[in-house]
């Protein structure tokens, strides 16, 4: 439904009758439209980077094994098989050859990924979740399959490379044939793996042991009904509703779990300033102890992928940003006391002095102090004001970023012009 795709009446699934390692019983349940469209998804259609990608069909089918080549050359590499997958229900969405560049391709696999997410039906963080084999041709050639991809970004230069092998093939008039090929991420070139074999040659026989599945009206039409917000939706109201930046809007709307903390902790006060908290402090708190060599704290984080601050607590804290009662500097060092101890806003508040300082008098004394130490400095913002800005960092640094930005500033200009 997401994808736009028709919905058939009756779906229906075949066996696809082939031998490789892969796939020891020698035969796959999957589907295919041998009577009509009896797969889950006929055909339909997205946009990415303004241009519409049709989508051929959405099929349901049974995962293979993994092959594993190991070796250090063409000539010594093993084949190895993983079969933890095999069997497992895999869905695959096939599209028509819409792309015009490997970079239209990357786009288009990192807006089906935070799709998927948004809808709940699979987490593409998890190792081999979410994979995509590519089909590259050039006008008049054959299509050749490239498998074995580990990553969008490995796929994008896989399309790259294979584009300009075929290239090389035409310009010296040799044939492409129809094939399956492997990309060697450590070469970063693709090797033939076996002739690609047509529809024909896998004997697809109606599934015997699985019968037709109706899809009435009334379980499409509950279906309909519980479709959440889409990704783009939900990034123009973002924009539209708590004038969010575009940027900021983007990378919020794109992942599930942060979208859904800003929804639990918004309000239409503090919504932008919660919007910058998360994607600018939060999610960098959280990478830098992902990457940190604290097994305790990864186990933590990943624990069923959760934050580890309330909406309650980040509701708080967006709250007193957006009514100017604690400088935003100050925030970011409360934000990380709250994701490393889990203790509440109010109780960090209460033992840390954050209350933003805007008395004049009090400022004026500290930034008199500054003055003294930075003779230098406040000659060169006398003739240059735009070096004013270090004066007032030092003045952040001696109140610990609790002086008030613009007070501080205006104070800063006065003091030196006198």
């Amino acid at each position: 439904m997401a994808l736009d795709c028709s919905i058939p009446e009756h779906i229906a699934f075949v066996r696809k009758n082939y031998f490789y390692p892969d796939l020891p019983k020698n035969f796959q349940i999957t589907q295919l439209n041998l009577h009509g469209d009896v797969s889950i998804g006929g055909k339909g259609k997205t946009h990415i980077d303004g241009k519409e990608i049709r989508i051929r069909r959405i099929q349901l089918e049974e995962d293979p094994g993994r092959m594993v080549y190991e070796g250090p050359s063409v000539r010594n590499r093993i084949s190895l098989v993983d079969y933890n997958r095999a069997g497992a229900a895999l869905v695959e969405i096939v599209t028509e050859p819409d792309f015009e560049s490997p970079r239209q391709v990357r786009n288009f696999l990192q807006m089906l990924s935070d799709m998927v997410e948004n809808l709940g039906v699979c987490d593409p963080a998890l190792e081999g979740a979410m994979r995509a084999d590519a089909n590259v041709s050039l006008k008049g050639g054959n299509r050749v399959e490239i498998k074995n991809i580990s990553s969008f970004h490995d796929l994008e230069k896989a399309v790259i490379f294979e584009i300009e092998r075929q290239k090389a093939q035409h310009f010296r008039r040799l044939d492409i044939p129809q094939e399956t090929r492997h990309w060697d991420a450590s070469r970063r070139i693709t090797v033939s793996a076996r002739l690609k074999e047509e529809d024909m040659d896998y004997r697809y026989l109606p599934e015997a042991d699985i019968p037709w599945v109706v899809m009435d009206t009334d379980t499409l039409n509950a279906l309909q009904s519980k479709m959440p917000e889409g990704v783009a939706e939900k990034r123009t109201r973002y924009q539209e509703k708590y004038n969010i930046p575009a940027q900021v809007a983007d990378v919020l709307s794109s992942q599930k779990t942060y979208s859904e903390l800003f929804e639990a902790a918004r309000t239409d006060i503090n919504a932008k300033e919660l919007a910058n908290i998360i994607t600018t402090d939060l999610m960098g708190i959280i990478m830098d102890m992902e990457s940190s060599d604290s097994h305790t704290t990864k186990q933590n984080l990943q624990k069923e992928r959760s934050i580890p601050v309330t909406p309650e607590n980040l509701r708080a804290l967006a709250d007193a940003v957006a009514s100017d009662k604690i400088a935003r500097n100050s925030a970011k060092k409360v934000l990380y006391e709250m994701v490393k101890t889990n203790k509440d806003f109010q109780e960090i508040a209460a033992v840390k002095s954050l209350n933003k300082i805007s008395d004049v008098a009090e400022l004026e004394g500290i930034i008199s102090q500054v003055i003294k130490e930075e003779k230098e400095a406040v000659l060169q913002a006398a003739s240059n004001p735009n070096t004013v800005n270090y004066l007032v960092g030092k003045v952040m640094q001696k109140t610990r970023g609790r002086a008030d930005p613009q007070v501080t500033i205006n104070l800063m200009r006065q003091k030196i012009k006198r």
